[in-house]
């Protein structure tokens, strides 16, 4: 079963090249599980047992169910669909006689090395007048290539001592001879139309190296992306198998996390914030009844976490290091990059143990300054009891990743347990998950 359920995980990794495409994803797997597209620009009929999801940008999604009974609460997951790479410029060729290069900047913080000298594709969207509206297309061609050669050591002595790479000098992928094929004919090619009808286009570079289940007993799994992807499937499949609770079940996939969550579909905007408000009102509830509902809501931010490494483990905290294959790992710090404190823990925790989960935690060295993901930054608009947690995984940021085989089918156990609770308070105000 471990086996199958990671073969699921890497399609759904090979069909979500880029956002656009892992939100197209994850409404597929909505729509035929039975969930129904609300428009934004539309009013909101919402019912008992009803099964719904929006999307923004194309690139961000939220799914959501509404319990049979009394609302009780929220129970949210938030994951991320971006992942570090290149974009292509709004002129994406450039002529470097006798050759044509393919023109970008960076997406993200990546290790700039592991690019080089891989196959590399393009995906994303194409927008297209047809009719005089505007159609967005997704594109993800497989039988084009494109690669950033290296500069081979015996013209860069220099090249094995850490050597710096500029990203607008040696970063920039080869595509054709000066003369051929022009790039903004490919993509009109690709999207079914002409070039004088695109208007515009988001697209990215990709890793086309296939993804696999490798070591002995098929220990590891390595692929592109899977910083986020891993969770964004762990917690839709966990999702689509939890039953239904008390609580509003809710589901978001958030653009732009690799870049700070600033943007209409990140995770510092105030979609999630308006949407839960918009359900709220859906069902008849004033603003105090909202409020009321967010002080028994509980959220995970689900992103994935440095793993003990092999080579270097000098690096790691040694009393808080996560491994490969030994399960989900909350995540801590105490400068509130990561949102975990002790009740959202022992919450978490609780769960966990119910369900035999393994835990894991992860800290980072005292002098070492670590990352952040959108937890806390969700939380600066929608503030509820938040937990961070993510699958152990090495050469995070890299274009090919490596985790645990083990691992995603204990992220799905733990939110098929998790969602359908409820946060309860006691007499005494403590807080628990029934």
């Amino acid at each position: 079963m471990t086996y199958a359920l990671n073969r699921q995980l890497l399609d759904f990794i090979s069909a979500s090249p880029t956002a656009f495409h892992a939100v197209a994803q994850v409404s597929k797997h909505l729509e035929s599980d039975g969930y129904t597209k609300l428009r934004s620009d539309a009013a909101w009929s919402l019912t008992a047992g009803g099964k719904y999801y929006l999307t923004a940008n194309d690139s961000s999604l939220i799914a959501f169910r509404i319990p049979e009974g009394e609302v009780q609460g929220f129970l949210l997951s938030a994951t991320h669909s971006d992942s570090p790479t290149f974009k292509l410029k709004p002129a994406p060729q450039r002529t470097a006689a006798p050759y044509a290069q393919l023109n970008t900047e960076r997406y993200g913080g990546m290790l700039l090395h592991s690019w080089l000298d891989r196959p590399l594709s393009v995906a994303g969207r194409v927008l297209v007048e047809e009719d005089g509206r505007l159609v967005s297309r997704l594109i993800a061609p497989e039988d084009f290539s494109v690669v950033i050669p290296s500069v081979a050591v015996h013209l860069d002595r220099t090249a094995n001592d850490g050597k710096k790479l500029n990203p607008a000098v040696d970063l920039l992928p080869l595509y054709a001879m000066a003369g051929g094929t022009a790039f903004t004919a490919q993509v009109a090619k690709w999207a079914e139309t002409t070039e004088e009808q695109i208007l515009g286009h988001d697209l990215y570079l990709v890793c086309q190296d296939g993804s696999m289940l490798w070591g002995a007993d098929d220990a590891f799994i390595s692929a592109p992306r899977l910083d986020d992807l891993a969770c964004v499937y762990g917690c839709l499949q966990g999702f689509l198998s939890a039953e239904a609770g008390s609580a509003i079940d809710v589901l978001c996939v958030f653009d732009n996390e690799e870049t700070g969550s600033e943007s209409k579909q990140g995770a510092a905007s105030t979609l999630l914030r308006d949407t839960l408000r918009r359900i709220a009102a859906a069902l008849g509830l004033d603003e105090t009844a909202y409020q009321q509902l967010l002080s028994r809501s509980f959220m995970v931010s689900a992103d994935n976490a440095h793993a003990l490494h092999p080579n270097h483990p000098e690096l790691s905290d040694r009393d808080n290091c996560p491994v490969l294959n030994g399960g989900v790992v909350i995540k801590y710090n105490a400068n509130q990059r990561y949102t975990t404190d002790a009740v959202s823990a022992a919450l978490l925790r609780a769960v966990c143990r119910k369900a035999d989960v393994p835990v894991q935690t992860f800290a980072n060295r005292s002098d070492m300054v670590g990352g952040s993901t959108l937890g806390s930054i969700a939380n600066t608009h929608l503030p509820v009891r938040t937990v961070d947690i993510g699958l152990p995984q090495l050469a995070m940021h890299s274009c090919y990743e490596t985790m645990g085989s083990a691992d995603l089918a204990q992220l799905i156990r733990l939110m098929a347990a998790l969602y359908g609770k409820t946060v309860c308070t006691d007499e005494s105000g403590a807080q628990y998950l029934a």
